[in-house]
């Protein structure tokens, strides 16, 4: 079995490098040459020499353009990484009859209303990003390829950047923090999206009928100042230095940004945790456990 993994850098990537080796060997590559493959979602037709060359059984996208707010200025380049180079994964693939595992996101919803998003709800992308997001998962769906698309939301993890990790240097610094209390969603963890992923194709390798759209997140839902809380809660009780002293729950419109968030990032997992007999933890020992190893880092 071979598996062709694309953005192995990233947060999920990262983590897909460790979960896909149980299924067989893995070609991991980035935007980088490597030994002349291109894992380039911007290389066009040098990404679909090297799907060929590899002749995967399996083809798994991480990379993505996920600059939200540039997004909305870079569109030419956002709608070829997020669409167009999609659209050209999903093609190869369908000719080589393998299997397509793609990640999308929430925003291909307007993010309005309190009830967590079901698969088959209608779509109304609510900014540019998700725009090319959908036009991605809508491109594979017309390829004819077997495919597992994932849309999940909130995600970190321990390599890179992320909200905590941010919280946690505001707090240090600052004595007053305002953090938006109007956005929902639920903290997903790049592992468990991982490790969710591997179990499911797994099981489509055995069962094609279960290709299709899934919901992937974490249990629960919390804000982001809850989650923010949360967050220097714990590093208190680590004894970090924080200057912090409260913590203001404001509105997204007190916090303006170039693309718009949705206020409704919830998602129902329940189609996917029928499908695959799986158990998505409750987001707070996710996000307990990223911090954990964190700090001990």
């Amino acid at each position: 079995m071979k598996v062709l993994l694309l953005g192995k850098n990233g947060q999920v990537g990262w983590e897909l490098q460790r979960s896909l080796a149980t299924l067989g060997t893995v070609v991991a590559l980035d935007r980088n040459v490597s030994n002349g493959l291109y894992g380039d979602l911007a290389s066009g037709q040098s990404l679909r020499a090297t799907i060929q060359q590899i002749a995967p059984d399996i083809i798994v996208n991480a990379a993505a353009y996920t600059a939200v707010d540039k997004a909305e200025s870079d569109k030419d380049l956002a709608l070829q990484i997020n669409a167009t180079a999609v659209a050209a994964i999903a093609e190869e693939a369908s000719k080589l009859g393998c299997w397509f595992v793609h990640f999308s996101t929430d925003y291909v919803f307007d993010g309005e209303g309190d009830t967590p998003w079901q698969e088959n709800d209608a779509v109304s992308p609510v900014n540019y990003y998700g725009t090319t997001k959908l036009m991605g998962e809508q491109a594979i769906a017309a390829s004819g390829c077997k495919y597992l698309i994932f849309r999940t939301s909130w995600v970190y993890g321990v390599k890179g950047n992320n909200f905590a990790k941010t919280m946690l240097c505001l707090a240090a610094d600052r004595e007053e923090l305002n953090v938006i209390a109007d956005q929902i969603g639920a903290p997903t963890g790049a592992d468990l999206i991982a490790d969710v992923c591997a179990v499911a194709v797994r099981k489509a390798l055995i069962d094609p009928s279960v290709a299709g759209v899934y919901h992937l997140a974490a249990g629960g839902f919390t804000s982001w100042h809850e989650y923010a809380q949360l967050v220097i809660d714990y590093g208190k009780s680590m004894a970090l230095p924080m200057q912090v002293k409260v913590v203001n729950p404001i509105s997204t419109s007190r916090f303006p940004t170039p693309a718009r968030r949705p206020l409704n990032s919830r998602l129902n997992t329940e189609k996917l945790r029928q499908t695959f007999s799986i158990h998505l933890p409750e987001w707070r020992g996710g996000v307990t456990r990223m911090l954990k190893e964190v700090l001990e880092k």
